[in-house]
């Protein structure tokens, strides 16, 4: 069947998750990127699928939701979690990976199918009468953004998000952190710099005390709960941090035999173990006050920074009263959105959506209709949060958690048990789906 190529404008995860589902299904894919000639705020890299904020996918343990995701994902023939997978450092339960080997991957999948083009310039102008894909995520270029909102008739809701440092292996003193993982799951990937009560209190102090980037005077600062900047987290108690990103619980340093009193982790950013990345430390401090404040934790004392923490505005689209559950734009159906710009937030969940979006263009190309996942799945119960009208009033971008699913029949059993619960009957209702949806 011919017909003129799918136009997708974005080539992040979710625009290279979109295309993949299209090309696999024989469909014709012109992927639009504007990296090289533009770069957003916190873009760097030339190759498409670039992640951003962090190395990690957070993760692969099927006892959990992100696990369970990415399991849906896998059986769904995902373009970013098969790359993934073929790129992933050690990082205990977590699936991290090589962020050059990852971006180079998905590209090169991508670039080998026969129908697929690609074109590196920015688009303003949005088609109205072909099938689209709007993938451009949370830094959506001004220019871009001005032709969105103008379809969309709506402004825009918008929160900030930070990203964390990178240390360079060479620079951290080893003498004074331990490998080790949490309560000794998987295997001992994650350095960890332990801290003592009085380390501790001044580093908080410090963070409380330190020059931050201003915003600008026309912007109102939101972030996203579960994404808080270091400083932000430390000014809510004097304990936040400590039963925070820098909890102690479940790691024994092996020389004293005890568990500090807080540890900053730090994770692997590369395969070769040249990086490393600050877990959970997202900051907006400056630039110099991050190499001062940061090189107060015991083993950083001399720290090399490959990349600083910065911040940045993303940008949502309010997906409950713009879209439909196939993604559409419910006042134009050849528009479809796609990925973290939904309202979903995570590297997964925002492949995840991309990967509906490409396979609802799919189907309509093909004169057919794909039926939402079950809120029973991972997938279908995120697609159901952004689009629902239950949360209109309250819309806010959200990662997957076992709260989305649809409850479990029965009687009340321990979280453990509820978890191994839910992942059994969403890969089920998913297996069922597949079959149903003509999806093998």
């Amino acid at each position: 069947m011919k017909t003129s190529p799918v136009i997708i404008i974005g080539g992040g995860l979710a625009g290279c998750e979109a295309a993949w589902q299209l090309l696999r299904r024989g469909h014709s894919v012109h992927l639009y990127e504007m990296k090289p000639q533009k770069f957003s705020p916190a873009h760097k890299m030339e190759h498409l699928a670039e992640l951003v904020c962090s190395n990690s996918l957070k993760s692969n343990s099927l006892d959990n939701a992100p696990g369970l995701l990415k399991e849906e994902m896998r059986r769904l023939n995902s373009l970013i979690i098969m790359a993934a997978d073929r790129t992933a450092v050690a990082a205990g339960s977590a699936l991290a990976v090589d962020r050059t080997q990852f971006a180079r991957e998905v590209e090169a999948q991508l670039q080998r199918q026969k129908n697929f083009t690609l074109s590196r310039v920015e688009v303003t102008i949005i088609p109205q009468d072909s099938p689209t894909i709007i993938a451009t995520g949370p830094l959506t270029s001004d220019a871009l953004a001005q032709e969105i909102a103008q379809i969309l008739g709506s402004s825009y809701l918008y929160f900030y998000d930070a990203i964390a440092p990178i240390i360079e292996a060479d620079s951290i003193n080893m003498d004074k952190v331990f490998w080790a993982s949490r309560y000794d799951k998987g295997t001992p990937d994650y350095l960890n710099c332990p801290l003592s009560k009085e380390e501790y209190e001044l580093f908080r102090q410090e963070l409380l005390t330190g020059e931050k980037v201003a915003a600008k005077h026309f912007e109102e600062i939101r972030h996203f709960e579960s994404c808080l900047p270091v400083e932000v987290l430390a000014s809510r108690g004097e304990k936040s941090l400590a039963f925070g990103p820098m909890k102690p619980v479940g790691l024994i340093h092996p020389k004293t035999g005890s568990i500090p009193y807080a540890v900053v982790q730090l994770r692997r950013e590369n395969m070769a173990g040249t990086l490393f990345n600050m877990v959970g430390f997202q900051t907006k401090l400056t630039w110099p006050e991050q190499r001062r404040i940061f090189r107060l934790i015991p083993g950083l004392e001399n720290a090399q920074f490959a990349r600083y923490g910065s911040i940045h505005r993303n940008t949502y689209i309010h997906s409950p009263s713009l879209l439909l559950p196939s993604l559409q734009l419910k006042t134009n159906v050849n528009i479809f959105f796609a990925g973290q710009i939904t309202g979903v937030e995570g590297y997964t969940e925002s492949a995840a959506m991309g990967l509906l979006a490409g396979l609802n263009a799919a189907f309509m190309i093909e004169g057919k209709q794909l039926q939402p996942p079950p809120q029973k799945t991972a997938i279908g119960a995120l697609l159901h949060y952004i689009v629902s009208a239950e949360s209109a009033d309250c819309f806010q971008p959200m990662n997957i958690n076992f709260g989305l699913l649809d409850t479990l029949p029965g009687e009340k059993t321990k979280k453990k048990e509820r978890n191994i619960l839910h992942v059994n009957q969403a890969l089920q209702a998913l297996n069922n789906w597949i079959m149903g949806q003509d999806l093998d």
